[in-house]
Formats: structure tokens, sequence, C-alpha cells
């Protein structure tokens, strides 16, 4: 990690959302498929920028039927350390039993299975009412009953629903992806993001200051003007202490370097005080993450 720049050290920098897999699935297809989503890439961006610690989500899409047990094989090998953190994927839109009965009794194989700091799930476009039913609710009370971090894919059209069950279970938290998944292009005055902002009334969900290229109306524009003034009124709305920075690598460089996910929170967002950068950039999600194995 020597190869950070002077004085960026000073800050702990946790990583809560990433990603590693055997093959790259993403089209186009790569010349280097076996290698260019490979966890030493993440390691090696790690190192690089000065990223202690990464919560990697896992994704099993494409050609990554096994990308749970290929993470949790990482995180057991000599070489890492103690620098990676499973978060399982639970019935994501790209398997068959997306909001199938069972959930519950999946999360708690796959909790048996591995040793997961929390689990994933992304939701479709299409509100079902997922989130309002028993299925939902048992998934939660499980993850309290864990100590398991919700890392979930909610846009808008899911946060009222979300609001409802994360009240009813309070000591469970949910780390929303990607500032909520709005889309800046519709305004700050849109009722997308006047959703994600209403979230910010139940104490337990958190936003990922991740995939700012996916919320801004350009994704190729850096440092993504339009999202970082909706984070700001996110930051105003939520406070620093419910964000957690989160590269998204290596599924960002289809439009963004590593570095820049990092630059445009430290560098581009003068409203964001010394203090907050330390809570953001890592220091709350190590409490997370502390909070879990301790009452685990």
């Amino acid at each position: 990690m020597a190869t950070s720049e002077p004085g960026e050290d000073a800050v702990a920098i946790l990583d809560c959302h990433c990603h590693a897999w055997r093959r790259w699935p993403y089209l186009p297809a790569v010349p280097d498929e076996d290698t260019r989503g490979a966890i030493e890439q993440l390691l090696f961006e790690m190192d690089l920028n000065g990223v202690e610690l990464a919560a990697v989500v896992c994704a099993a899409i494409d050609h990554n039927a096994d990308n749970v047990e290929y993470v949790s094989r990482a995180r057991a090998r000599e070489d890492v350390g103690d620098r990676l953190r499973v978060v399982a994927d639970l019935d994501c839109t790209w398997h068959d039993t997306y909001h199938a009965p069972g959930a519950p009794d999946r999360l708690r194989a796959l909790a048996d299975r591995h040793e997961l700091a929390g689990f994933t799930h992304y939701l479709g476009d299409d509100n079902d009412g997922w989130l309002r039913g028993e299925e939902a609710d048992a998934v939660f009370a499980l993850a309290g009953q864990r100590r398991l971090i919700v890392s979930l894919g909610a846009p808008p059209q899911w946060q009222a629903d979300l609001r409802r069950l994360a009240a009813r279970h309070p000591s469970v938290p949910v780390l929303c992806h990607a500032l909520g998944v709005f889309r800046a292009a519709e305004g700050l005055d849109s009722p997308g993001l006047a959703e994600v902002l209403a979230s910010a009334a139940v104490p337990n969900i958190l936003l990922k200051v991740s995939g700012l290229h996916y919320v801004s109306a350009r994704a190729w524009d850096f440092p993504w003007p339009d999202a970082v003034a909706a984070l700001e009124r996110l930051h105003d709305a939520y406070g620093p202490h419910r964000l957690c920075w989160g590269s998204d690598f290596p599924a960002c460089t289809r439009y963004t370097t590593f570095r820049q996910t990092l630059e445009v929170v430290r560098s581009h967002c003068p409203f964001l005080a010394a203090p907050d950068l330390a809570l953001i950039l890592g220091e709350n999600l190590r409490g997370l993450l502390a909070s879990g194995q301790a009452r685990a």
C-alpha cells in the first residue's frame, strides 16, 4: 500500500461495495476474461489506493454461478489475510429463485455454509410487493438473528416498502446501493430522489456512496456533477454517519477507474468536512462490521 500519495493514508479506507469474478461477466467479450475481474485485480487496486478492507458483493451473473464460493475461498487464502468480507448473493434478479418461496431457508443455508458479513438482494424495476410480504419479513428477521448487513439494490419505487420493513427490524442495517439508484437526469426535485430522501427518516437505512456513474445522466462525465449535487442533498438528509463509500470495482471500469470512484468523494465534494470523509471512507463500514461480529 506504499503507493498512496503523501497525506492520503491519514484516513482509513474501507470499500463497502466491490465485486470479483472468475470470468468477466459483461459484454462485449474481452480478451482477458479469466483475469479482468479476478480477486487478484481487486487486491491490486486495494493496494494501489490504500484500501484496508473490502466487502465483496457477490453476483452470480453470466458464467459465475459459484461466485459466493469463489469469493469465500479467496477470503480464506493465507496471502489475502483479513482484508475481505463476503456479502452473499441471495435471490437476485438473475436467479430463478427471485421472489420464489423459501428465501429465508436459502439465506440460512448460505449463512451456515459461509462466513458472511451480509447478503445482497438486487430488486427489479417493477415493484411486485415482495418487501411487503411475509418472506421478506422473515429474511430481515433472520438477518437480525445472524447479525447480517442487508445490501439492497432498491430503486426509488421500492423505497416506501423498504421504509416500512426496515422500521420493523431496527437492528438490521440496510445499505442501499448507488445512492438509492435514482436518476440524476430527472433533477433534484424528482420523485425518485424524493423517495430516497424520505428513507432518511428510518435510522437503519444507509446509503452506499457508490456507482455515481450509474446515477449520473452521463456515465463518463467524471466527476459527475449532477450526481454530486444530489449527494449533497442526501448528505444533508442522512448525515455523514449513514453514508459508506464503495468503488463498484471492477464493474465500474466500463465507465471509470477505481481511483476516480475514490477521488470523486475525497476531492470533488467540498461540502464534506474532514471528519465526514473519515466516516464515509471507512469508519462507518468498520463500525457496521464490528457490530455484527461483536453480537454474533
